[in-house]
C-alpha cells in the first residue's frame, strides 16, 4: 500500500514559481512511476507530467514543456515539480499520482495524493 501527500502548493503572482512535492509513504517492493495532473475549478483533471522510476520524463508539449520539469528523489520516495513562468490559467489542485506499469492519463493510476492548491493571480 502507497500512501502520497502533496506540499508546496499556495498563491504566486504570475510569472512566479512554485515546487510541488510528492512524498509517498508505505513499503512497496515495485519501482512505481509517478506523476502530476491538476484540476482546475469546473474543468477535468488533466495530466502535467510523468517520470518512470530511472528518471525518464515526458511533460505536455504544447503549454507545460519547458516550464513545468518533473524530477524525483527514489532513496527520499518524492517526487518534485518545478513550476516556472507560472500564469493565471495554471490555477488549479494539483494531484500527484503514482503507478507500478507508468503513469496513465485517465484514472488507472493505483494511487492519487489529496492534491495542493496552486493559486496564480495576474
Amino acid at each position: 500500500q502507497v500512501q502520497l501527500v502533496e506540499s508546496g502548493g499556495g498563491l504566486v503572482q504570475a510569472g512566479g514559481s512554485l515546487r510541488l512535492s510528492c512524498a509517498a509513504s508505505g513499503r512497496t517492493f515495485s519501482r512505481y512511476a509517478m506523476g502530476w495532473f491538476r484540476q482546475a475549478p469546473g474543468k477535468e483533471r488533466e495530466f502535467v507530467a510523468a517520470i518512470s522510476y530511472y528518471g525518464e520524463s515526458t511533460a505536455d508539449t504544447d503549454s507545460m514543456k519547458g516550464r513545468f520539469t518533473i524530477s524525483r528523489d527514489n532513496a527520499k520516495n518524492t517526487v518534485y515539480l518545478q513550476m516556472n513562468s507560472l500564469k493565471p490559467e495554471d490555477t488549479a489542485v494539483y494531484y500527484c499520482a503514482a503507478n507500478p506499469s507508468g503513469i496513465v492519463r485517465g484514472k488507472g493510476n493505483a494511487y492519487w495524493g489529496r492534491g495542493t492548491q496552486v493559486t496564480v493571480s495576474s
